[in-house]
């Protein structure tokens, strides 16, 4: 019985690893994007790969959906 709250709780660390992590890379990405328009003065990117394309989308939603829960998470721990 003890199994199941063990491998629930790996999945939630996992699930936050991953969740962060795409956070972290979003964050990363928009200095980045940033300081090409800086020197640059405009920012033009074009992936021709569907596959990169696809999942660079997916966790795109994942981030965004992470993004959603930890804020009505911190928002309902506010008394």
């Amino acid at each position: 019985m003890k199994a199941a709250p063990k491998i629930q709780r790996r999945i939630l660390i996992l699930i936050h690893s991953l969740g962060l992590s795409c956070l972290g890379g979003a964050i990363f990405l928009q200095i980045l994007v940033f300081m090409d328009i800086l020197q640059h003065g405009y920012f033009m990117a074009v992936e021709n790969n569907p596959v990169i394309l696809t999942f660079e989308i997916a966790l795109t939603f994942f981030a965004l959906i992470y993004f959603i829960y930890m804020y009505q998470r911190f928002i309902r721990s506010i008394k």
